[in-house]
């Protein structure tokens, strides 16, 4: 354990970073421009597009954050992950639609490989190389142990579900077992027995998919038997990385719905004078602050106290899993019958946080995790 900096060690070097993906979101995807980018059809039965700019990708690559938490040996920033998470944060906030978050995840389960072919990776992913795990069985497990895939002489065989940006991904990290134990693989999007099947899912800012294996070439980057491991290790960042994210587009919501309230005018007086509406829209305010603080001391946890942040990131995966669903209802409700519309943005973060709220464990889950850790099995 290392001594922890002040605040989270979020320094000057993590505050431009942050100030500037604002920027870049408030310039490059406001509101209006992303609802007609992912939802301009709101017919029920559409086809399943995947909708994002890849223009906007190319120039988040050379701005240089998917190498953030990439070592310097690799090709990368090394920054802390607090910078990742304040990135997260900006990204939720403007619901942006790209492979940015997956790519983290996968960064982080590649530097816990510590393998030769896992920092070849790493130096592709800071080149600009999208990522996704492929790590969930079609029960929907987050236990590492559990994978329907399989790999016999290099080639993998199986499916992998619930496949992040599985369309806007380069290549995929997946998890199979061997007679040994569980082993991490790399696969090309676009090799031969890969098949990627698009999920049908609420939110439209993302992109679901079940990946099918068939005798395909697969490189290995943790060994059969150590995989669970590697994964158990890159967890609590991925749990920040999703509650970053939450914490962002709660944000929105929060900020979208008071200035709702300041100007939608009812009984003579605007909606926010009213305690039924002020009040709850407080409670979401500090369900978000306490998310959020709870979200970068895990993510300042992960760099300086090891031991702790599997413990410190589902606390925080755990609150920021019950502030999405409660500034979303918030949101909709007190924006009255037009939050129900599909003209309405709220629609847009909505979604996306019933859909974070769910990945790799909901709130009750981490609960019952953390209940695991600190009181034992029995509980």
């Amino acid at each position: 354990m290392t001594e922890r900096p002040k605040n989270f060690g979020f320094s000057e070097d993590e505050t431009m970073l942050r100030d500037s993906a604002r920027k870049f979101f408030q310039d490059n995807c406001p509101v209006d421009k992303l609802h007609s980018l992912v939802a301009y059809d709101h017919d029920v039965n559409r086809s399943n597009d995947c909708n994002w700019d890849r223009d906007l990708w190319q120039q988040i690559v050379e701005l240089g954050w998917t190498a953030v938490c990439i070592p310097e040996a690799a090709g990368g920033v090394g920054m802390p992950l607090v910078a990742a998470v304040a990135l997260a944060e900006e990204a939720g906030k403007a619901a942006f639609p790209s492979p940015l978050l997956a790519t983290f995840n996968a960064t982080f389960v590649l530097n816990a490989c510590k393998s030769d072919a896992a920092t070849k990776a790493l130096t592709e992913i800071a080149a600009g190389k999208a990522t996704s795990l492929a790590v969930t069985n079609q029960q929907g497990s987050w236990e590492p142990a559990d994978t329907d895939v399989s790999i016999d002489g290099g080639k993998l065989n199986g499916v992998s579900y619930y496949v992040q940006e599985a369309r806007k991904a380069d290549q995929f990290l997946v998890s199979a077992t061997h007679a040994d134990g569980v082993g991490l693989y790399l696969v090309d999007s676009n090799a031969d027995g890969v098949e990627i099947v698009p999920d049908n899912i609420i939110d439209l800012t993302r992109d679901q998919a079940h990946i099918e294996f068939n005798n395909a070439d697969a490189i290995e980057l943790a060994a059969p038997g150590t995989g669970i491991d590697v994964i158990n290790q890159a967890l609590p960042a991925i749990l920040c990385i999703v509650s970053a994210d939450m914490v962002g587009a709660g944000e929105w919501l929060l900020q979208t719905t008071v200035e709702y309230a300041k100007t939608r005018v009812q009984f003579d007086h605007p909606l926010g004078f009213f305690q039924a509406v002020k009040h709850p829209l407080v409670n979401v305010m500090l369900d978000i602050d306490r998310a959020k603080s709870l979200t970068y001391n895990a993510a300042c946890a992960v760099d300086t106290e090891p031991e702790a942040a599997e413990k410190f990131a589902r606390m925080a995966k755990s609150q920021a899993g019950d502030m999405a669903v409660f500034s979303s209802s918030r949101a909709v409700q007190f924006h009255g019958g037009i939050g129900f519309t599909w003209e309405c943005f709220v629609h847009l973060f909505f979604k996306r946080q019933m859909h974070n709220q769910v990945l790799y464990g909901d709130a009750k889950y981490q609960r019952a995790k953390l209940a695991d850790m600190l009181i034992g099995d029995i509980a």
